[in-house]
């Protein structure tokens, strides 16, 4: 088993940026893909970015350009820097990990929500 543990999620003005942390813990040895994905309400959730271990980054068009994806493996942890936010991101996020044995887990997703 993985447990996750998202943090830094809030309120922030459109154009304004936020930083969100995922904590790993467990079985953190099985991690192979570290991710972030989104549901925004009455949506369905949506890929935002996948690393690797070795730090292959891919992302979704949705927030390509204003985001970036970063591990450090020996903290277990992944984050997520957003910039220039706009009102359609206001979503909750969620942590992804995706292990070497095909096992997928989740956190339980920190909100994000751009208003003025």
């Amino acid at each position: 088993q993985v447990q996750l543990v998202e943090s830094g999620g809030g309120l922030v003005q459109p154009g304004g940026s936020l930083r969100l942390s995922c904590a790993a813990s467990g079985r953190v040895g099985t991690i192979n893909i570290m991710g972030w994905y989104r549901q925004a309400p009455g949506k369905q959730r949506e890929l935002v970015a996948t690393i690797t271990k070795t730090g292959s980054a891919n992302y979704a068009d949705s927030m390509k350009g204003r985001c970036a994806i970063s591990r450090d493996n020996a903290k277990n942890t992944v984050y997520l820097q957003m910039n220039n936010l706009k009102p359609e991101d206001t979503a909750v996020f969620y942590c992804n990990v995706l292990t070497w044995g095909t096992n997928v887990y989740w956190g339980q997703g920190t909100q994000v929500t751009v208003s003025s």
